[in-house]
C-alpha cells in the first residue's frame, strides 16, 4: 500500500515540490483569464489527496484554489465581470482520501465565499470530485476528451503521481497533442534509474532509450526529461523543462510541458529564481561556483556560459539568423531567452554581425517580438 503522506507533516522537499506547483500555476493563470478567446478554464488535478497534510499545511488542490482567487479575491471579480467560467476537477482514487478533500475544499472556498467576496457560494466550479482510474480519465471518459480537444478551453493540468507508471508514452502523447493544454508532472528518476532493468519498469519508460551515467547519478532527472522530450515529433514546437529535487540519496522531480513559448517562459522564470545557477534544481548541479566563493561573480553560470558560446557559434556560421530562432532556441535548451540577447549585443560590439532593422532587444513575451535578421559581416 503506498504511504499517505497527508497523515504526516509535509518534508522540505514536497514543500518545495508544491511551492514550484503553486508558482507555476500563479503564472499561468491570468494569461488566459484575460485572454478573451478563451471561453472556459480547466484546472485539474489528477491525484489530488486529501487537500492538507496533519500540520494544515495546504497540499495541491487548495493551493492551486488559493492561487485562483488572485490578491484580495481580484482574480475571482475578473472572471465573474468578463463571465469566464473557471472549473476545477479533482480526482482521487482513494475514497477515504476524496471524502476528506471534499470537507476540506468545500468549507475552505465557503469561508471564502462568505467572508472575502460577501458571497453565498464561489464563483468558480469545484464540485467536480472524481474517484477514477487516472488513465480512465485520459482514455474513456467522453467529457474530458471533449475539454482536452477544445483549443477554446485553456487546461492546466497537474500530475503529482506516485513513482512513475502513470505518465507512460500513450499518456504523454495524448497531453502533448491536446490544444492549450499545460501540464506538470512528478516522476521518482532514482527508481527508474536503480530498476532500469526490471520487466515493470521497461513496461512504462522504455529505458533502452536512456544513457544513464553511474558516475553521475545527479543528473538522472535531467535524463528522463530529455527522454519524454524526444517523444514529441520533431516537426512540433514544443518546450519541456524540468526541476530536480534531492531528498537523501536520491533525486525526483518535476517536468513541464507546454506548447507555447510564453508557458515555458514563465515556467523557467520560476525555476530560475529558485536556482540562479541552473534554472532546474534544489542543488549545485552544475557544479558552478558557490555563493561567497573567490571565483562566484553572480553574473554567469557554467550553463549559461555554455548556451552562450554554441548560440555564438550558430550566429556566426549563419544557423540562427533571426531573433525568433535565436530567443526560441535559448528556451528549448532550457534557458532564458536574454542570454540570447546578450550574445547578439556582444557580436554587435565587436563589430561581427550587424541587425535589420535596428530594433529593441526584446527578451520577454518573445511570442510578440518584432522579428529582426541577423547579417553576419564580412571580416
Amino acid at each position: 500500500m503506498v504511504k499517505d503522506i497527508n497523515k504526516d507533516v509535509f518534508p522540505e522537499e514536497t514543500l518545495l515540490k508544491l511551492e514550484i506547483f503553486a508558482k507555476c500555476f500563479r503564472e499561468w493563470f491570468p494569461v488566459f483569464l484575460y485572454n478573451s478567446y478563451i471561453e472556459k478554464i480547466y484546472i485539474v488535478d489528477f491525484f489530488a489527496g486529501s487537500g492538507k497534510d496533519i500540520n494544515g499545511n495546504l497540499a495541491s488542490p487548495l493551493l492551486l484554489l488559493e492561487e485562483a482567487k488572485g490578491a484580495n479575491c481580484g482574480y475571482c471579480n475578473i472572471a465573474k465581470n468578463n463571465n469566464k467560467a473557471v472549473h476545477f476537477i479533482f480526482n482521487e482514487i482513494d475514497k477515504q482520501k476524496l471524502s476528506e478533500l471534499k470537507v476540506n475544499v468545500e468549507s475552505s472556498m465557503d469561508k471564502c465565499a462568505k467572508e472575502n467576496c460577501k458571497r453565498d457560494k464561489c464563483i468558480y466550479s469545484f464540485e467536480n470530485f472524481r474517484q477514477y482510474d487516472f488513465k480512465d480519465i485520459v482514455f474513456r471518459d467522453s467529457e474530458f476528451a471533449n475539454i482536452l480537444s477544445n483549443r477554446n478551453y485553456a487546461k492546466f493540468l497537474l500530475l503529482d503521481q506516485y513513482g512513475f507508471k502513470q505518465v507512460d508514452e500513450s499518456v504523454f502523447l495524448k497531453l502533448v497533442d491536446s490544444p492549450t493544454t499545460d501540464f506538470i508532472f512528478f516522476i521518482s528518476s532514482s527508481f527508474i534509474k536503480r530498476f532500469r532493468e526490471h520487466e515493470n519498469t521497461k513496461k512504462y519508460i522504455d529505458t533502452a532509450r536512456i544513457q544513464f551515467d553511474e558516475s553521475n547519478p545527479k543528473e538522472c532527472h535531467r535524463l528522463i526529461a530529455d527522454y519524454y522530450e524526444k517523444l514529441v515529433p520533431q516537426d512540433r514546437e514544443y518546450y519541456i523543462h524540468h526541476f530536480t529535487i534531492k531528498k537523501g540519496a536520491n533525486y525526483w522531480g518535476l517536468i513541464f510541458c507546454t506548447n507555447h513559448s510564453l508557458g515555458m517562459e514563465k515556467f523557467l522564470r520560476v525555476c530560475w529564481k529558485i536556482d540562479k545557477y541552473s534554472g532546474e534544481s534544489d542543488f549545485n548541479i552544475d557544479n558552478d561556483e558557490p555563493v561567497g566563493s573567490l571565483f562566484y561573480t553572480g553574473e554567469t553560470t557554467n550553463k549559461k556560459e555554455k548556451l552562450k558560446k554554441d548560440i555564438r557559434v550558430k550566429i556566426l556560421s549563419g544557423e540562427i539568423s533571426t531573433n525568433r530562432d535565436g530567443l526560441k532556441y535559448a528556451l528549448k535548451n532550457r534557458c532564458l531567452p536574454e542570454v540570447f540577447v546578450s550574445v547578439v549585443q556582444e557580436l554587435e560590439k565587436e563589430n561581427l554581425i550587424t541587425c535589420k532593422p535596428k530594433v529593441n532587444r526584446k527578451s520577454t513575451d518573445i511570442h510578440k517580438a518584432d522579428l529582426y535578421h541577423i547579417e553576419v559581416l564580412a571580416r
